[in-house]
């Protein structure tokens, strides 16, 4: 599997050519990811630099990093300017590794990081998941299923993963010709009926270059257009913090009730992190029926196919969304039981399946 993901990342994700430099980061769990990717790098005339135990996002930096979570520190800043593209390998042998971190360090380091988040964003970058044992556990599964399980969502199963990623991009395009048209979307689902103002933004056709796995379609809801409730029913994993059952009532676009029934201590303290962490910065719709069940990691469960995910926070300013924040968190409603998205009052999907499209 290693030899082919290696060549998915370097050859469609990042596009390296001879002569770019491209970031890894990574923990030492995915080394025969590494190793894979060191060869394909090279073949491709590209040069790897490799991290790993990146500090910035283990326990002894949250603990002890003191200032540091205040802003990164120059050398780190400087090799991130001055590198071509980069690649984060998520990679932890325990995926609650952070669980005993308080919560306002967490914010104290996402307000603080943001220039490198901003810097990294200005170049070419993606974001990737190797199988470890621990992710294996969270999702409650052997270690051999979970990486059978990866393989099938990334497409390293078909005979041509990087021509069945095209054909993906190809449904999703088809999906945001329609998209492009509608003003409003409306969730409804049990515990759930929440309206969205889309009307002149921009959707996103995510197809594999920013997130491997990817799957969906993104745009920034209009910042003041968020009215109703909703009930995020799939549970996620995020900075070693398990949160479940979180329900959020918007009026005007603003979160005005919040509760979760699991980690609602984590949820108030991101809604704390500044203004706009009370505002959505995405809504996405998930198309990849590869991924087949929840798993409690969002790089996967938000492009399950026939679920939606709103993220809280900074909106990504392709879409034309306005709402900036040092967070960016992804909650994910599964509809495959019973919901349906409505575009301008026209059914666009039900039960997780999309209609006319």
């Amino acid at each position: 599997m290693e030899t082919r993901f290696a060549s998915l990342l370097a050859e469609y994700c990042l596009n390296l050519q001879s002569g770019q430099s491209v970031l890894i980061e990574a923990e030492p769990a995915a080394l025969p990811l590494l190793e894979a990717l060191q060869e394909t790098v090279l073949q491709r005339g590209a040069y790897p630099v490799v991290q790993l135990f990146p500090a910035a996002t283990s326990r002894p930096f949250f603990l002890y990093g003191g200032e540091w979570l205040n802003q990164p520190p120059l050398p780190q800043m400087r090799l991130m300017e001055d590198v071509d593209a980069s690649l984060r390998i998520e990679s932890a042998q325990n995926p609650l590794e952070l669980s005993e971190v308080p919560p306002a360090r967490i914010t104290q380091f996402y307000a603080g990081w943001k220039p490198y988040r901003r810097m990294r964003a200005r170049k070419r970058w993606c974001l990737t998941l190797y199988p470890t044992a621990g992710y294996a556990q969270q999702a409650g599964m052997s270690t051999v299923a979970f990486r059978a399980f990866v393989e099938r969502a990334l497409y390293l199963d078909r005979p041509d993963p990087i021509a069945a990623w095209h054909e993906l991009s190809a449904f999703q395009a088809a999906l945001i010709k329609r998209l492009q048209r509608v003003k409003e979307i409306r969730i409804q689902a049990d515990g759930t009926d929440l309206r969205l103002g889309v009307g002149g933004r921009t959707w996103i056709n995510s197809d594999g270059k920013r997130n491997m796995p990817s799957g969906e379609v993104f745009t920034g809801p209009i910042e003041s257009s968020a009215e109703g409730e909703v009930y995020f029913n799939l549970p996620v994993v995020v900075s070693g913090q398990r949160v479940e059952g979180v329900r959020l009532r918007f009026r005007e676009g603003q979160v005005v009730e919040a509760g979760a029934e699991l980690g609602e201590e984590y949820l108030r303290q991101m809604l704390e992190t500044d203004p706009g962490a009370r505002y959505l910065g995405e809504l996405g719709i998930g198309t990849n029926f590869g991924i087949t069940h929840p798993t409690g990691l969002i790089l996967y469960d938000e492009k399950i196919g026939g679920t939606v995910h709103l993220a809280l926070g900074q909106s990504y300013l392709e879409t034309g969304g306005t709402n900036t924040s040092s967070i960016h968190w992804d909650l994910i409603l599964d509809l495959r039981q019973g919901g349906r998205i409505l575009a301008d009052g026209e059914v666009l999907q039900e039960a997780g399946r999309f209609v006319g499209v």
